[in-house]
């Protein structure tokens, strides 16, 4: 957890307080050894992402205040580069005049909620990552029958599935896309030669939960959350399949 030295220079750090419109609410008490470095805040950071490399998931999150919105393009774009696409971005706003961003990333494979990954406003649809959460809506007037109908499916596959019906909530794990044709086939063939699949949370491919929640008489929102994995095709096509047997295609 980073607040890096945000200027290049004395100058600039001179230029931008001088660029503000008012005068701040409280004094600045950093000294310039803690707010200037060579190459500014995103050179600070991208060390950070080089050191992270080396670290991996020694550390399970990264992450690191940055100064200007421009930054995090910059930033996003090298973590990109160098094969990472677990990852957020969001901003803050200090009161009514201070606005401040930050990035996070990690190497492991659980991944963040939508509302924390993708928090920046006017900020290039291209660089925000991969969304964590999916929702449609379902035409019904009754929770039991979709309730069922989830629940019965995803008891039918080779998937570690915990479903609470008090809740309307689910949790579930996959090793690999076991919902597809040919997939079912071969867990078929698995079961008739007496084999199981083994599913291991820790090293699935795919971590997910389902919530219903009733949106009105006669609809009800459906949302899955991507919880782990790596896949965003694999999560999509998950997605597609729930989509399909809930609306009894």
């Amino acid at each position: 957890m980073c607040n890096p030295p945000f200027y290049t220079s004395r100058e600039e750090l001179i230029s931008s307080a001088q660029a503000k419109e008012r005068p701040p609410f409280s004094a600045c008490t950093g000294a310039e050894v803690e707010m200037v470095t060579s190459g500014g805040e995103i050179d600070f950071v991208s060390r950070m992402i080089d050191e992270s490399l080396r670290l991996r998931d020694k550390v399970l999150w990264y992450t690191s205040m940055l100064g200007k919105l421009s930054s995090v393009s910059v930033l996003v774009e090298k973590l990109v580069d160098c094969g990472n696409s677990n990852y957020a971005v969001t901003e803050f706003v200090q009161g009514s005049k201070t606005k401040r961003w930050a990035i996070a990333w990690s190497w492991a494979d659980l991944r963040p909620a939508v509302n924390v990954a993708r928090a920046i406003s006017n900020f290039p649809k291209n660089l925000l990552p991969f969304p964590s959460e999916y929702t449609f809506e379902i035409a019904t007037e009754c929770v039991d029958d979709v309730s069922e109908k989830l629940d019965t499916e995803l008891t039918s596959l080779a998937v570690q599935w915990v479903w609470r019906k008090d809740l309307s909530t689910g949790v579930g794990f996959a090793m690999e896309n076991v919902w597809s044709r040919q997939a079912r086939r071969k867990m078929k063939n698995m079961t008739e030669r007496g084999e199981e699949m083994d599913i291991d949370e820790d090293i699935a491919a795919l971590g997910f939960k389902i919530q219903l929640k009733k949106e009105n008489l006669q609809g009800m929102r459906v949302i899955i959350r991507w919880a782990k994995g790596r896949d965003s095709v694999l999560f999509e096509s998950f997605c597609g399949m729930i989509k399909r047997k809930l609306e009894g295609r």
